[in-house]
């Protein structure tokens, strides 16, 4: 469900950014749940940078709904960790998503198009999945940070987009933050980081990076493409796909 009224969240969405902006990011997640309670969800990739939120989250409140994407493309160490790491934790509200069948049987009945149409491809194992997922909230919160680069730079703490409210605890944190942290709580690592990959999607479109790398340059290399749509605001009234379920 969208935010109720059209006045409300952006004057929301604008006290709780002056107020977190500076917050430590688990201030800012006690922040988004006493906001929306039970319409609060995270979204969370198991990729390599993911404990450090996933373990922050689990402290404030170990069951908000955590929305994993299983595109059928993932890689089977990111499938295994997702399971180990949310045991470690003691998540108790992990929610799997997946394309639906028809639609991949209609769209991608070969499982190539990331070879024709990545902006497709994502649009049909990520975008329509979260979105229909997305319609039981109001705010959902994301681990970008601000040190990625490129659109990510200027990430506000909280923001809205789509009609919902976005918390973005770990914006203003950097790599030696998260490292540090991870650390400090001894949080089993992702395990294609030791591979180079410091940050992880589907097996087709990711690859290792060099050292002194940006940490997105092994997404979709060879192409323009830096986001996979779900963070990518569309026109209002706009949908992803009309149809499909999860």
């Amino acid at each position: 469900m969208a935010f109720d009224t059209a006045e409300r969240a952006p004057n929301l969405v604008a006290r709780l950014d002056a107020e977190l902006r500076h917050a430590h990011p688990r201030t800012v997640i006690e922040a988004a749940l006493e906001t929306f309670g039970d319409r609060l969800a995270l979204v969370s990739s198991f990729g390599s940078e993911s404990a450090v939120l996933l373990d922050l989250a689990s402290k404030v409140d170990p069951n908000i709904p955590v929305l994993f994407l299983d595109t059928g493309m993932l890689f089977g160490q990111t499938l295994d960790y997702r399971k180990g790491l949310a045991a470690h934790l003691g998540l108790k509200d992990v929610r799997d998503l997946r394309p639906h069948y028809q639609d991949l049987a209609t769209e991608d009945p070969d499982a190539k198009l990331w070879q024709t149409d990545t902006d497709a491809c994502c649009n049909l194992r990520k975008v329509v999945p979260l979105d229909l997922a997305l319609e039981d909230f109001e705010g959902w919160i994301t681990g970008r940070k601000r040190f990625h680069g490129g659109a990510r730079m200027s990430l506000p703490v909280v923001e809205q987009s789509d009609g919902k409210v976005k918390f973005n605890p770990l914006a203003n944190w950097t790599k030696a933050d998260l490292d540090a942290y991870a650390a400090e709580q001894k949080l089993p690592a992702h395990p294609l980081v030791e591979a180079g990959f410091p940050s992880i999607g589907c097996w087709p479109c990711t690859h290792p990076v060099e050292e002194g790398q940006d940490v997105r340059a092994g997404r979709w290399l060879g192409s323009q493409k830096t986001e996979c749509g779900i963070h990518v605001a569309r026109a209002p009234g706009a949908v992803a796909n009309p149809g499909g379920d999860i």
